[in-house]
């Protein structure tokens, strides 16, 4: 679209070192009708460099010299120094003068004129001179709207204007356009413009190809000093998506073990194994005195990075825990990969009832959409096969699977302000930790949903309608929820903003922030 409409837009200006309009300052006071304050700023502000473009020379994005990190926001043009379009964006040099065309055109008529002009037209260029017309009036309205937002400086709407010219493979829209957006994110800013600065990394990944790379990099890394908590565990206490995922899943779990003498818990994505703390409590305290519990934890090497070593971390740190409220206890380490998972992996033991956990772990599992093995699928029937009493799954309830580009960008964009809305109420905006686990912990997601393409994108969200069929087609039948569970998750949400919302339907829990569902937690047997 932009390289014709660029061209004549050139000839009608003075040359300058950017042919682009720079507009004036804007207020930083605005409000928008989406209820967001933005803050556009020509200023030296940091904002976060993922190096984006560090894997191929194709397009240059920022100076960095490390990969994650802050770098300066670089020198652009200063607005004050810049000049706008004319307005009439159509005007020609062409005929301003000289004889007319033929006499037979020799008319006071404009509108006659015009018409005669329009038959010459058609007999010269063909009849497809209309769609050529159609094509340069659609273009200019595109043009204004894009100006347009970005004079208000609506991040958001810059935003999807750049992913749709990404998408449209409209490279010089979508490079002019990343140049803007540097001068409108900020890692410190309101929730727009922090998750601004990630989606504007996936953006400029996605054109140097280079998402897969920064995706492995982004993982969340324990801090060394042992008086410092844990990325994930500061999300963990600032949000309750992690609690009530694991807290519902839990009480499932409690739910169908009740009469049980021995349990074995597999955990397909053990992580730090923070979630079987309060079960293991739980347990300890059940009327008639605790089961023996063994638990199978599987995970792969992603997570030991973020623990800082193996499984072996986990299980000890779990078995001194069992010790301490003397429950019976055995762990059992899988260090391997969800699609690495075989039945003889499971170690499983006549005479134990077993409850099989996915939390927020099955959206990694490739599909019949990237793999012919589809593990995704696979590995719910090689559950089925075990009879488990009660299968969990937690998941973040989005849909960004087997969507194209475009769709999949407006999907994280709309799942991801809500999230970081909902973290911006919790931790102060300069506040160092909160900036170190969205860039940490939330960045790398975002940037692999908008980067990533095959196999190399491995956040796979699907809607918990979508993850129904699969668990039917499997053979599971769906699992009572219980109100007890329900009653304490509800107290939970009573300790944080009163924006959150808990809603039950269809035989599954949702979690919400304002009118958006986040995470859905539900139960099979």
């Amino acid at each position: 679209m932009a390289s014709r409409l660029y061209h004549q837009i050139k000839q009608e200006v003075e040359p300058e070192p950017y042919w682009f309009p720079q507009l004036p300052p804007i207020d930083p006071s605005l409000c928008y009708s989406d209820g967001f304050h933005f803050s556009v700023e020509s200023s030296n502000e940091n904002f976060c460099t993922l190096e984006s473009s560090s894997a191929n020379g194709s397009y240059t994005a920022y100076n960095s010299t490390s990969l994650v990190g802050f770098s300066p926001n670089g020198s652009p043009m200063s607005q004050q120094d810049s000049q706008s379009y004319p307005s009439d964006l159509h005007h020609s040099p062409d005929n301003n003068g000289g004889s007319p065309i033929s006499g037979s055109c020799v008319t006071d008529d404009v509108s006659d004129l015009r018409d005669k002009l329009k038959e010459l037209e058609t007999v010269m260029l063909g009849p497809d001179s209309d769609v050529i017309d159609s094509k340069t009036s659609l273009e200019m309205g595109t043009w204004r709207l894009v100006t347009d937002a970005i004079s208000r400086g609506d991040l958001k709407q810059v935003l999807v204007f750049c992913a749709k010219a990404l998408s449209d493979n409209d490279l010089l829209m979508a490079q002019w356009l990343m140049d803007e957006l540097r001068r409108m994110v900020s890692v410190s800013g309101e929730p727009i413009q922090r998750l601004g600065a990630y989606m504007l990394e996936g953006l400029v990944a996605r054109l140097a190809s280079s998402g897969s790379s920064i995706y492995k990099a982004l993982r969340c890394k324990e801090p060394k000093s042992a008086d410092l908590l844990s990325y994930m565990h500061i999300l963990y206490e600032v949000c309750p998506y992690l609690k009530f995922g694991y807290m519902s899943a839990n009480g499932a779990i409690a739910e169908a073990m009740k009469d049980e003498d021995r349990v074995h818990i597999i955990d397909f994505q053990i992580a730090q194994g923070s979630q079987w703390i309060t079960l293991i409590q739980a347990f300890a305290a059940r009327p008639g005195g605790p089961p023996h519990i063994r638990i199978t934890g599987i995970d792969d090497s992603t997570s030991a990075y973020a623990r800082g070593g193996g499984l072996n971390i986990v299980g000890k740190r779990l078995s001194k825990l069992a010790e301490y409220f003397k429950v019976p206890f055995e762990f059992h380490a899988a260090a391997m990969s969800g699609c690495e998972v075989q039945r003889e992996h499971l170690q499983v033991r006549p005479g134990e009832a077993l409850a099989v956990n996915f939390a927020f772990m099955l959206h990694h599992m490739p599909d019949e959409s990237v793999s012919t093995e589809n593990h995704r699928d696979r590995l719910l029937r090689l559950v089925k096969s075990l009879s488990p009493k009660v299968v969990t799954l937690v998941e973040q309830e989005s849909n960004t699977n087997t969507a194209p580009f475009f769709p999949r960008f407006l999907e994280t964009l709309n799942y991801y302000t809500a999230m970081f809305e909902s973290i911006d109420v919790t931790l102060p905006r300069e506040h160092k930790e909160r900036i170190d686990v969205e860039q940490q912990c939330l960045a790398r997601d975002v940037v692999n949903i908008i980067a990533c393409e095959g196999a190399e994108r491995v956040e796979r969200h699907e809607l918990l309608g979508k993850w129904r069929s699969r668990f039917r087609m499997a053979g599971f039948t769906p699992y009572p929820l219980s109100s007890l569970v329900n009653a304490t998750i509800k107290t939970l949400l009573e300790n944080y903003c009163d924006r959150y919302r808990l809603e039950e339907r269809d035989g599954a829990l949702y979690l919400g922030w304002m009118n958006r569902d986040l995470v859905a937690s539900c139960a099979w047997k």
